[in-house]
């Protein structure tokens, strides 16, 4: 029986060569497997999601956590912040109805509640949005008067939100809430409200100097009243007294005699008697009638 001959050193030489080739066939295979799992592997943090697009097409959107795509075929094509956003409306002039000018702006909390809609519902939600605040904010203050406009910042901010949360359903948005920042009138308004508030308090003033003066004049009037009154009653009063008096006198003389002769005689004996006490007196004038006057005050005594 032969005996087999050890394969030669150009065999062994080959299997070798075999053995390498196969080994960089596999490891290229593992790298190349390795490169498609990193590529394809997608971590999306807290508060993002990510819309991915398949060859051109929206395929779906990868929420927080661990996600795998194809690579080449697939890409990230958006991603989108779902917490609340804060979009700030810059200031602008609005006419009231009442055409005065004020300046007006706000502030927005908005949150996207579906990233397909905020993706390719428009091309820039968050402009889209506070262009569409502010022409709703024009509107709103256009339908009112300066006054209510200043005094009305809730009724603004409730009307605002009920007419851009349908608009913004449809881009896939939630609106929180909209807070008005700021409200007042322009420059030249704020002036011209400051002298129409001097005229008013001036108005005020001179309408209350008026009232206090007629007020015044009434109360003079009415005091005057009231003096004279009682006056014309004090009078009548004693010219009362003065006929009662004249009456008892007349019933004390008797029949034929007359009360004012008797009063006439005691005024003008009392005006002779301060004449004569009077030392700078040098004449008397006697009354022709003293006589008669002078039998009255008798017939008194009588």
């Amino acid at each position: 029986m032969a005996r087999e001959r050890p394969p030669g050193p150009r065999l062994r030489k080959d299997r070798i060569g075999g053995a390498l080739g196969m080994f960089d066939l596999g490891l290229a295979l593992l790298v190349l497997v390795l490169v498609v799992l990193l590529l394809g592997i997608r971590i999306v943090p807290q508060g993002e999601a990510h819309v991915v697009e398949r060859l051109g097409r929206y395929h779906r959107t990868m929420q927080p956590g661990l996600n795998l795509i194809v690579p080449v075929i697939d890409r990230v094509r958006y991603k989108m912040v779902t917490k609340d956003l804060i979009l700030d409306v810059k200031e602008q002039e609005v006419i009231t109805r009442d055409n005065a000018v004020i300046r007006a702006n706000a502030v927005a909390f908005v949150r996207v509640v579906d990233p397909f809609k905020a993706a390719y519902g428009v091309t820039n939600f968050a402009l889209a949005i506070e262009n569409l605040i502010m022409t709703t904010l024009r509107s709103i203050i256009g339908d009112m008067d300066l006054d209510e406009a200043l005094s009305s910042r809730e009724i603004i901010k409730t009307r605002l939100k009920e007419a851009i949360t349908d608009e913004a359903s449809d881009w896939g948005l939630h609106i929180r809430t909209v807070e008005i920042q700021d409200i007042r009138p322009s420059p030249s308004m704020q002036q011209a409200m400051e002298q129409q508030a001097a005229a008013e308090r001036e108005r005020k003033a001179m309408v209350t100097r008026a009232e206090g003066e007629k007020q015044s004049s009434i109360l003079r009037a009415e005091a005057r009243l009231e003096a004279a009154r009682r006056e014309a009653e004090a009078r009548l009063t004693m010219a009362r007294a003065y006929a009662q008096s004249l009456e008892e006198i007349s019933k004390a003389l008797g029949e034929g005699a007359r009360a004012s002769d008797f009063v006439l005689g005691e005024r003008y004996v009392a005006a002779l008697e301060a004449l004569l006490s009077n030392p700078s007196t040098r004449a008397v004038v006697v009354p022709a009638d003293l006589d008669r006057l002078v039998g009255g005050i008798l017939n008194r005594a009588r």
